[in-house]
């Protein structure tokens, strides 16, 4: 079934440029500090596969330095963390590891050096779309994505200690869904991770850690993780295109509708906001990121983004817009523009699903909206809509370019915009469907190739491209111009395009565009990411 949250596909609201490398980069290093025995004091960072050829112009390495300081991914101050690390006294490196395909393309090596001269080493995965999982733990193998709430114990491998643990837990009334010890060796350092039902107190950490040969117990927050506090009835789950179409007839319900619904369960008592009141804010951001930049443009970290939301505004204002693209177009691909423009100044975006596809949803929609005079109330609605085509996406293939290149981001971007203005005209769920799976058919086989390994060219283009994408589509699926291809199918068949994509070609920066002549002199002699 799908287990994230909707604000795990809308979201993170986050510092740009890039939800995989920046976001999820910083979430990695916010966990490792969490599985720290002590203070830091020093932190090398080796950073694999995609993470090593373009943390430069990602800003992937300050992003890491920033989540060890405890930093959140919306925090302005991820810019400066550098400079703040040398205030706090914490040493650090960046080495390159270059590429090791037994890895996922996004890895990083976090090895902590601790106050009292204790130690400890985290590898994580950056997923896409700031989703992320810890893989290694001081080179034991782990799995923790944080779907529930997460107890790490380290401790050793000797007769008595799970039985120990198990009954500290049982006698705290905690029910434990998952156990997964690792060892290095017989009667060595052992690791165990429980996922258990019920929030973790301080008072059970502090039961666990005073067992007898158990060396330290901590609670596992992985940031962006659903964390779900109250299961999701029957009735609202779905686990694929077809599946939520079922739920939607027998509940009567738009996506919008039920994925709302779904959120409200998923979330229980536990949000520190309401649902409505998250969409509220990702709504608020969304309109703020695709107008600052055609207000008052900044030059982007690589130089290459500037204007270029505010020259298309203003041509369209011009009359260009009825000879080519049209009024809601034009607009829409400026809105566009404008956000992958202020994402690239390491400004604040919705990641939707990723930062480097953010520009397609707010750009459709809220163009659409100020077309039609939509409301909020079906604005948001169209939202829950994307964010349920998004998560099925997530689910059953990938939205992160170093795994299935730019088709996967924005590629499902617009299929979510598609699906979203479907549901906002007034079109049914199989329709939002249709228009979903007609936005990724004619984004197969989209390439990801970052001039520069920067999220700027041809990032910010291929936004623009996403819009007329996704309105293209959704007035076919509304004029009853279908898929003849099932949307899980077409979901398949992206999955099965991106692995077959060669690593140049999936956000390395090492082919496609990347690789020309031009681009590759002009990386040279740029100097921004010095």
């Amino acid at each position: 079934m799908v287990t994230m949250s909707a604000f795990e596909v809308l979201g993170p609201i986050m510092v740009g440029p890039s939800s995989s490398h920046t976001a999820g980069a910083l979430r990695i290093a916010l966990v490792a500090r969490s599985l720290a025995p002590a203070p830091i004091c020093h932190v090398d960072f080796v950073l694999y596969n995609s993470f090593s050829r373009t943390h430069l112009g990602h800003g992937t390495d300050r992003a890491l330095v920033a989540g060890i300081l405890g930093l959140g991914p919306a925090d302005i101050r991820v810019r400066r963390s550098f400079e703040l690390a040398r205030e706090a006294g914490l040493g650090f490196t960046i080495t390159e590891g270059g590429r090791d395909e037994g890895l996922h393309p996004n890895t990083v090596e976090i090895r902590m050096e601790c106050e009292g001269g204790s130690s400890i080493s985290v590898t994580g995965e950056s997923l896409g779309g700031g989703r992320v999982r810890v893989s290694s733990i001081d080179g034991v193998r782990v799995s923790i994505a944080g779907n529930m709430p997460t107890i790490f114990v380290e401790h050793r491998d000797l007769p008595g200690v799970l039985a120990a643990l198990t009954r500290t837990l049982s006698t705290a009334n905690v029910n434990i869904a998952t156990m997964s010890t690792f060892r290095e060796e017989r009667g060595g350092k052992a690791y165990t991770v429980f996922e258990v039902d019920e929030p973790v107190g301080a008072r059970l950490l502090e039961l666990l850690g005073a067992t007898d040969h158990v060396e330290f117990a901590t609670q596992v927050n992985v940031p962006g993780a659903a964390g779900a506090s109250a299961p999701v009835e029957s009735g609202l789950s779905f686990a694929s295109g077809s599946q939520l179409l079922a739920a939607c007839g027998a509940r009567q319900l738009s996506i919008g509708e039920l994925m709302r619904a779904r959120e409200v369960e998923l979330a229980g008592d536990a949000a520190d906001l309401s649902p409505d009141a998250a969409m509220a804010r990702v709504l608020e951001v969304m309109r703020s990121e695709t107008t600052e930049a055609i207000t008052r443009p900044k030059v982007s970290l690589g130089g290459l983004l500037g204007r270029q939301a505010a020259d298309v505004a203003s041509c369209g204002e011009g009359g260009l817009a009825g000879a080519l693209l049209g009024t809601t177009l034009t607009r829409a691909t400026a809105f566009a523009m404008a956000t992958l423009e202020r994402s690239a100044t390491m400004g604040v975006i919705v990641a939707a699903p990723t930062a480097g596809s953010a520009g397609v949803v707010p750009g459709a929609l809220l163009a659409c909206a100020e077309s039609t005079g939509a409301e909020d109330a079906a604005i948001r609605r169209a939202l829950w809509n994307a964010a349920a085509v998004g998560a099925l996406v997530s689910t059953n293939a990938t939205v992160a370019g170093a795994e299935g290149g730019c088709q996967a981001e924005v590629g499902t971007a617009s299929a979510m915009a598609a699906s979203a203005l479907v549901e906002l005209l007034g079109g049914t769920p199989a329709q939002c469907l249709d228009a979903a799976s007609l936005a990724i058919a004619n984004t197969l086989g989209l390439v990801c190739d970052p001039v520069g390994g920067m999220v700027e060219f041809p990032c910010q283009a291929r936004n623009a491209m996403g819009v007329a994408c996704a309105m293209s589509s959704a007035q076919l699926a509304l004029s009853g111009v279908g898929c003849p291809i099932p949307f899980d199918e077409v979901v398949d068949a992206m999955a099965a395009v991106g692995a077959a994509l060669p690593a140049t070609l999936r956000e390395t920066a090492e082919g496609g565009l990347a690789a020309t002549p031009t681009a590759r002199g002009g990386c040279a002699s740029c100097g921004a990411c010095a």
